[in-house]
């Protein structure tokens, strides 16, 4: 293990599914999991005594479920470096997409590659894209376009010009270098641009942007395929 390696929970109901990723994880040396948690009470006491970088939360567990563990996780602001990725058996899921909107960084589905898996935590850790950006867009962009009114935010017509146009960029699952290259900016001034838009929606990851600019009508699906 490196001496600054991200710090991981895994929180699932199943003995094996968190053996099975503890032992992909703890292979890397860049990773390590600190706690196991077997329900989402669990996973909340742990995660706030262990501070992970990275909760690997599943959906449906027993006493708290990983919907609303996420919810108090994001609501937390002594654990706001915390990044929750939920993991769950199916993708189009309307707990999902509910853990989205809670603030969860993304979500991988369980049966997903080794290499998958390891990519996934590390773009958590770093905070930097949206996880599975396809199949997450596919996502939200189900159960948005079952909204009869877009849902417009005082906060959302208080961003700039450029504010909207680096909105609809984090909605396409660009990350900050490639939104930068995109603007032609530097990473810097892109992450900046991120940073002030994720302040003004007060949205806790940039899964949380996505499904604001879908919800508002900013973004519409079938746009960024």
């Amino acid at each position: 293990m490196g001496e600054n390696a991200t710090r991981i929970l895994l929180a699932d109901d199943q003995t094996l599914v968190r053996a099975g990723f503890r032992s992909i994880l703890d292979a890397e040396d860049d990773l390590t999991v600190v706690a196991e948690a077997a329900d989402g009470a669990e996973a909340l006491r742990l995660t706030a005594s262990e501070r992970p970088d990275v909760v690997l939360m599943d959906i449906r567990m027993p006493e708290v479920d990983g919907l609303e563990a996420t919810r108090r996780i994001v609501a937390d602001q002594r654990l706001s470096d915390v990044r929750v990725v939920i993991l769950t058996t199916f993708d189009l899921d309307d707990y999902v997409y509910g853990a989205l909107r809670a603030g969860a960084s993304g979500f991988l589905v369980k049966d997903t590659e080794p290499a998958e898996l390891i990519h996934g935590v590390r773009v958590a850790a770093r905070g930097d894209a949206l996880l599975s950006p396809t199949v997450t867009r596919r996502l939200i962009a189900e159960f948005a376009s079952r909204l009869k009114q877009p849902r417009v935010s005082a906060e959302l017509n208080a961003l700039t010009g450029r504010e909207r146009e680096v909105l609809t960029l984090v909605a396409s699952g660009l990350s900050n270098e490639e939104i930068a290259t995109r603007l032609v900016v530097s990473p810097a001034t892109a992450k900046t641009h991120v940073s002030r838009v994720l302040t003004k929606l007060g949205a806790h990851d940039r899964a949380q942007l996505v499904v604001q600019a879908y919800e508002s009508g900013l973004v519409r699906p079938g746009w960024l395929e």
